[in-house]
């Protein structure tokens, strides 16, 4: 496998591209598949939107997208925390089947070591690359070279944890490798992934979106997260615009969701910790664990909000069956694009995650490094604390920020979503 850089300034992987060229040709008289753009914020929490509520906060873009698609806004991650949700994301799979369920592996062990995870994974562009689609990977990607994960074109060549090291960083300094790359697709369908380091820290937003929200009773962090959530919502929009100025809007499903939650400590309380303030990112908290989902596909969604559980396993059956290919066994979601529709409820009961620590015990035994596991069945919420062997139980209905614990006030539901818990570890 090779690379070229290409004068519009990604990197195009040779044989990658010429296998969806090929592909492409060789389907040029079937109808034409969907492009699809799965858009990814990175550590944000899932009130901080105005389609969600907050009533600070202005995600105008965000907020559009949403009126017109379908919004499930119980989503969940299965574990809060980048590298093994963003796995997830590429490729249906639980943290524990893909086996990048920690950020960083064994102390002394080449990072090189997680790649081939992600390569013997049925990785999203890899899938879709069979059917003749250009995939392009910008910002968060953590496995080394794009093309680990079947893109055609990508910023990401090295082995840096979050972002390329050698381009203008997506977002926040430039959207045109993303312009370029559809510009350059014609009329072969395309795969973006967009998973900017946005709103993550740094929390530098414009002084000009700084100043809306740095009023005189908001703590300075506070003010500086809200505006690098408005940040983000104006590269969406940038992104949504590029879609209808060159008419691929109705051709095209995007797909926003976020790759954990986020708590912003305040000035007083921070104390440089990457994963914010506690009950958030890597924790088993709706904080931490939840995010909505938007999406949109004229034609083909209708705009309304869907309250079925849904996790991030679903969106890669969902964007298969979307671009008329088969879902592997192995994918254990379920594709959100009827329910999208209008059409029918989703065929489960329950859904359940797990939390592990940051640094792997040992590559491959992720049993090894699990801290929590949940379950939520309609408005309960179970937490295990695996190590303290503790529970706690919320009805999310009437105490969406868990805080009053009820595990003693009703063992038996205690009882019957452990069982469930453990009935998922068991035949998973």
């Amino acid at each position: 496998m090779h690379s070229t850089i290409t004068r519009r300034g990604f990197v195009q992987s040779a044989a990658g591209f010429a296998v969806a060229s090929i592909a492409a040709d060789s389907r040029a008289g079937e109808r034409r598949r969907p492009n699809v753009v799965l858009i990814v914020g990175d550590d944000m929490g899932w009130t901080d939107m105005g389609f969600m509520g907050h009533k600070e906060i202005r995600t105008p873009r965000l907020d559009r997208l949403a009126n017109q698609g379908a919004v499930f806004p119980h989503g969940y991650v299965p574990t809060s925390l980048c590298r093994a949700s963003l796995a997830t994301l590429l490729t249906g799979l639980y943290p524990h089947q893909h086996r990048l369920c920690c950020n960083d592996p064994p102390k002394g062990t080449d990072r090189a070591e997680m790649q081939p995870f992600m390569k013997n994974a049925p990785a999203l562009p890899r899938r879709l690359g069979e059917a003749g689609y250009r995939s392009l990977q910008t910002g968060k990607f953590w496995e080394g070279h794009f093309s680990n994960a079947g893109f055609t074109h990508g910023e990401t060549t090295n082995a840096d944890r979050h972002i390329a090291t050698k381009t203008p960083q997506i977002g926040r300094a430039t959207m045109q490798p993303i312009y370029d790359f559809i510009d350059q697709s014609g009329k072969t369908p395309f795969f973006v992934w967009y998973a900017p380091m946005m709103p993550h820290r740094p929390h530098n937003p414009p002084e000009r979106l700084l100043q809306r929200y740095a009023v005189a009773e908001r703590d300075i962090h506070i003010a500086r997260y809200f505006a690098m959530c408005e940040w983000f919502d104006e590269t969406v929009g940038q992104l949504l615009d590029h879609l209808d100025k060159r008419k691929l809007g109705d051709d095209t499903l995007v797909i926003f969701v976020n790759d954990n939650g986020w708590i912003t400590p305040t000035a007083k309380e921070d104390q440089k910790s990457p994963f914010g303030s506690e009950r958030g990112k890597r924790s088993p908290y709706d904080m931490g664990i939840r995010t909505p989902f938007i999406l949109r596909w004229p034609g083909r969604t209708r705009a309304g909000r869907c309250d079925d559980l849904a996790l991030t396993i679903d969106l890669a059956p969902t964007i298969l069956q979307a671009s008329g290919l088969k879902t592997p066994a192995r994918l254990q979601g379920l594709s959100l694009l009827e329910v999208a529709a209008g059409k029918g409820k989703l065929q489960r009961s329950a859904i359940f995650g797990e939390i592990y620590v940051h640094t792997a015990t040992k590559l491959g035994q992720p049993d090894m490094d699990v801290t929590h596991r949940w379950a939520r069945e309609g408005d309960w919420k179970l937490i295990h604390d695996v190590r303290k062997n503790q529970f706690e139980l919320f009805n999310l209905s009437n105490d969406p920020h868990e805080r009053t614990n009820q595990a003693a006030k009703d063992p038996d539901r205690v009882g019957r979503l452990r069982k469930r818990i453990e009935h998922w570890v068991k035949d998973r």
